[in-house]
């Protein structure tokens, strides 16, 4: 399963297209032929992901006793809302204006690194998103040592 990192701004050309940071596209594998976006139900911005992530949110759907109203949401905003987006020969992909409207992007797009999915904003968006963020995690007392430390009691049957 591919892990994504860091944050990168791109210029979007007057043709819409878009180039994927090499990182990315090297997370997502050789045989990747493109991503899947959708609007994130968070956020001011598109959520995306590899084809095999998507496969994988379908198959965890069907192993859960969700209310039918659940799976209506979801199937609704997230694959009646996804679309394959194919790299070209450049490594770039072709943005629908239709999302970009929808959050505001315009001229540059920033990816965002979220692990296991990645983010597309509009970079003045996501700058205040970080700074909130961040914030927040100070607020809140978040450290990656915490994170280890509570991952290790809870792994070794402690509290």
């Amino acid at each position: 399963m591919p892990v994504f990192l860091f944050s990168f701004v791109n210029r979007i050309d007057k043709k819409g297209r878009v180039s994927v940071p090499a990182s990315f596209r090297a997370a997502l594998g050789e045989d990747a032929s493109g991503i899947i976006v959708f609007h994130s139900l968070q956020y001011e911005a598109l959520d995306g992901c590899s084809i095999a992530h998507l496969e994988l949110l379908s198959q965890s759907l069907e192993k859960q006793d969700l209310p039918p109203e659940t799976y209506e949401l979801i199937e609704t905003t997230i694959f009646g809302g996804s679309v394959q987006l194919l790299f070209d020969p450049e490594g770039r992909v072709s943005l629908p204006q239709s999302l970009m409207d929808t959050v505001g992007i315009t001229d540059e797009a920033a990816f965002v690194g979220r692990r296991k999915t990645f983010q597309i904003w509009d970079p003045k968006k996501l700058a205040a998103h970080e700074a909130a963020s961040r914030s927040a995690a100070r607020a809140r007392d978040i450290s990656l040592s915490k994170i280890i430390a509570a991952s290790s009691r809870f792994e070794n049957g402690g509290a």
